[in-house]
């Protein structure tokens, strides 16, 4: 039996990621920009050849400047279009600024309020990752509110168009915004024909997460579509989802969806358009089988999702703990 450590990276060069218990994927790094332990957790900032600059907390990769577009664009887009006038919008999480970039595209959208528990991911990002966020924070539509996504949520009286979870994995404190609770008050915090759009994990690196989460939704809202990405970086086929009471993203026309993209001028996108709009609720057969199973939904009183057996041992089991490691906590002489 081989008692190496999983991760092994050469001359301290490479990520490894492992993407469950039996999968894993990796990139280059050349230089560590940025480390620092926050309050909450740890973020750093890489240099790689492959994908320009890295964002990661707890030893897992959020963003990138090369591919960061695959993830954004279809967070917002899919959503946003499909409603067609969002004028009240806010984001949960994505404190490096990309979701907000694409959300303020939206010409007719009059707020968006960014809501991090971390004050230490915008503080990061606006300075190290501006190809990211690209000014948007300084927008006078933007609004910053650091603390707790649910208990502002709670708190919110203006009524929403478009809500968006931009969260880390189901871990720790941010498994409570991947319950059924959680997704009533959203529910509850949504104009009539206000939409919801996050991801749910992926249906081929974590199928039963995915399920859970997936008929998690469907349990609270009418109306729920998921879709599906490539991000390069999470190396593997990635799913998101839009849940509304009234709003179905494959109601309009291809005709009709063309039209709204040339009111909407979004301006250049490298990745949403009509057809990718499509494409991604296109549902496989084996995902449709994975959506048909048995499984616990997602609440308070259920297991939870980074208990699951798949998740558990994504989570650790091969000697070091990956996801919880830095780069620069590994490999102080690379930074």
């Amino acid at each position: 039996m081989n008692d190496a450590p999983f991760f092994q990276p050469p001359h301290c060069a490479l990520v490894t990621e492992p993407m469950n218990a039996h999968t894993a994927t990796a990139y280059e790094y050349t230089r560590v920009v940025a480390s620092r332990r926050s309050a909450l957790q740890q973020i750093e900032v890489l240099d790689t050849p492959a994908y320009g600059r890295v964002l990661r907390i707890d030893g897992t990769t959020m963003t990138s400047e090369a591919d960061e577009f695959f993830y954004h664009e279809n967070l917002v887009h899919v959503p946003a279009v499909a409603h067609a006038r969002p004028v009240h919008g806010a984001i949960i999480g994505g404190g490096d600024g990309g979701a907000l970039r694409e959300m303020l595209k939206h010409a007719c959208l009059e707020t968006a309020t960014v809501i991090e528990i971390d004050p230490a991911v915008v503080e990061i990002s606006s300075r190290y990752l501006p190809g990211i966020h690209q000014g948007a924070f300084r927008d006078p539509r933007t609004t910053l509110e650091f603390g707790d996504g649910r208990e502002w949520l709670s708190r919110q009286r203006q009524p929403l168009d478009l809500l968006l979870m931009d969260l880390t994995d189901p871990t720790g404190a941010a498994h409570a915004l991947y319950t059924d609770e959680f997704y009533s008050l959203c529910r509850a915090r949504l104009a009539p024909a206000g939409v919801l759009g996050l991801h749910v994990q992926s249906p081929v690196a974590r199928p039963r997460t995915f399920t859970r989460i997936v008929r998690t939704l469907q349990s609270v809202f009418r109306h729920v579509r998921p879709y599906f990405i490539f991000v390069p970086t999470y190396g593997t086929w990635f799913g998101m989802a839009t849940a509304s009471m009234e709003l179905d993203p494959l109601a309009d026309t291809a005709e009709g969806l063309c039209s709204r993209l040339e009111e909407m001028n979004l301006g250049k996108l490298k990745y949403y358009n009509a057809s990718t709009h499509y494409a991604g609720f296109a549902l496989p057969n084996f995902v449709a089988e994975h959506l048909r199973a048995d499984v616990p939904l997602v609440s308070s009183g259920a297991p939870r999702l980074d208990e699951d057996p798949e998740f558990q041992q994504w989570a650790g089991g091969h000697g070091e703990r990956q996801q919880t490691a830095g780069v620069a906590e590994r490999c102080p002489a690379a930074v």
